[in-house]
């Protein structure tokens, strides 16, 4: 008999965050890919900063936290200082990979560092305010974007996955969402076939996560996951952007 219970990665300490986030979502499908690929003790996680920057209390494993931006340098040297008894995860927001980090988030891609990355896009900085991100969507109400995103001041939008395909390095990239049932069990396969290739040692694997932030949309829970569907996937399509292993397979 299966019974639901919480992921033994976990601990007992309640999450933080706001109603109807789906940061404690991912956490769970991180946790439980943990448990069942038998790795919590030799996994390490590196924290973030953002919404997610307490994350270290939330996972039973070894967490460090990186300065803001950092997590995938952190990660790299975590590593590549043991690469046989270590496997390494990010935990990183939008605001945190693909603004002040989107170097060493390029970087790590280009060298294939053997890393799995989780990155939560909810299209806003949702720790100090709900300032406009990279990721926030063309005419997008924010903070600092009152009128909308003016993408004639303020640039377009930034594709990660899309911008990472495009790198010869990375083994897999797939942008994902937990707004309904079908997408979180899709979520959670994403999420372990990226933590299975750190442990054959294939290589750099991000997963890109589509996530509501209720608190700084101005929206309920419930409007904030249809906006998921009805704005944020027809700009960011789900699906898998690169995996070399299946194209390998289907040469």
């Amino acid at each position: 008999m299966v019974v639901f219970e919480k992921p033994k990665a976990l601990t007992d300490v309640p999450f933080h965050y706001c109603p109807g986030c789906t940061h404690g979502i991912v956490h769970r499908l991180v946790a439980e890919v943990i448990d069942e690929l038998g790795i919590e003790g030799k996994t390490i996680g590196i924290a973030p900063v953002g919404c997610s920057v307490m994350a270290y209390d939330y996972f039973t494993c070894d967490m460090i936290e990186a300065a803001h931006g950092r997590a995938p340098a952190v990660a790299t040297g975590v590593k590549r200082a043991d690469p046989e008894n270590h496997i390494v995860f990010t935990y990183q927001g939008d605001g945190d990979l693909a603004s002040i980090g989107m170097a060493e988030t390029v970087h790590a891609a280009a060298r294939n560092e053997n890393i799995t990355i989780i990155f939560i896009n909810n299209a806003i900085y949702g720790m100090t305010g709900g300032q406009m991100a990279p990721t926030s969507l063309p005419g997008q109400v924010t903070q600092t974007s009152p009128y909308g995103r003016n993408t004639d001041l303020c640039g377009w939008p930034i594709k990660v996955c899309e911008l990472l395909s495009e790198l010869d390095g990375p083994e897999y990239l797939e942008r994902v969402t937990v707004n309904s049932v079908a997408h979180v069990r899709q979520a959670k396969r994403a999420i372990k076939k990226a933590f299975q290739n750190q442990i054959d040692n294939k290589g750099f694997s991000l997963i890109e996560v589509l996530s509501s932030c209720p608190t700084n949309w101005g929206m309920t829970p419930e409007k904030a996951l249809k906006w998921i569907d009805d704005a944020m996937i027809p700009y960011y399509p789900l699906g898998v952007y690169k995996d070399r292993s299946a194209q390998k397979k289907e040469a």
